[in-house]
Formats: C-alpha cells, sequence, structure tokens
C-alpha cells in the first residue's frame, strides 16, 4: 500500500497518516534487510535511502528550537527525521523502549507543532513490536 501511496501523490502533500504508512514500510524494508544490532546512526542513514527511493521528501537531524516566552533559548534538540513536513519520527535501537523514550517524542511533537511521531526501535526482533505511534493533542 505505501508503494501505491509514493506513486499516487505526483506532487500532493501526503497526509500525516499517509507518511506514517510508507515511514513504517520503509523501516520493515531496512530492518528485513540488516535485522536488529546495527548502530541507530546506520539504521537512520538507511531508512533516509529507503525513503529517497521512495522519493519521499524529509529532512534529517532537524534542530527543534526551545522557545519560552517569545525567547528564543536556542537549539533545544534534534530531530531524526521529519517526513514530509508532518510526521516526525525518532529512531532508537535499543533492547526495549521505555516511557522516557515516548515522553521524548511527545517533546519534539509539542515544540514542533507537528500532531504524529513514531518512535522506531530497531533494537526489536519485529519492527511491528518496535514501534509507536504518538499523538499530539489527544
Amino acid at each position: 500500500m505505501a508503494e501505491d501511496l509514493t506513486q499516487r501523490r505526483q506532487g500532493a502533500k501526503l497526509t500525516p497518516n499517509e507518511a506514517s504508512k510508507i515511514a513504517v514500510d520503509s523501516a520493515l524494508t531496512v530492518h528485513r534487510a540488516y535485522g536488529p544490532g546495527l548502530l541507530e546512526s546506520a539504521y537512520e542513514a538507511m531508512l533516509a535511502a529507503e525513503l529517497t527511493a521512495r522519493k519521499i521528501a524529509f529532512r534529517r537531524q532537524v534542530i527543534v528550537p526551545l522557545r519560552y516566552r517569545n525567547q528564543n533559548l536556542g537549539e533545544g534538540f534534534r530531530a531524526d527525521l521529519i517526513v514530509e513536513d508532518c510526521l516526525l519520527i525518532e529512531l532508537k535501537s535499543i533492547e526495549a523502549v521505555g516511557p522516557i523514550h515516548k515522553k521524548q517524542v511527545l517533546t519534539y511533537l509539542r515544540l514542533t507543532g507537528l500532531k504524529l511521531g513514531l518512535l522506531i526501535n530497531f533494537g526489536a526482533q519485529a519492527i511491528r513490536d518496535g514501534t509507536s505511534r504518538i499523538v499530539n493533542g489527544l
């Protein structure tokens, strides 16, 4: 289905849900090729290559500024990937994801104003078990 969305879009902006489906399918493709056990930076580079091959717009290591009372407090964080300017992806390559990792994604979502994020743990045996969908504002 993700491939169909890629072909169908022809310049049209993807919704967060559509971008999410493509991103998860892309992560699954990378995970099938290498399995768990590599460093997070390796998975990020491979996922970026997969998204590029699918002609999906994204940015890597995006600075998430910290603002307070209309003051820019500088670089707060870096988001691993922002896809189609509507989906934030945080990557991990660890044994198990904890509540702190989900809070990290929610923090990034709140600071960027984005509504949907994915926490993808390539350290999991199966991507479906290592992927969490996090929504800002529910």
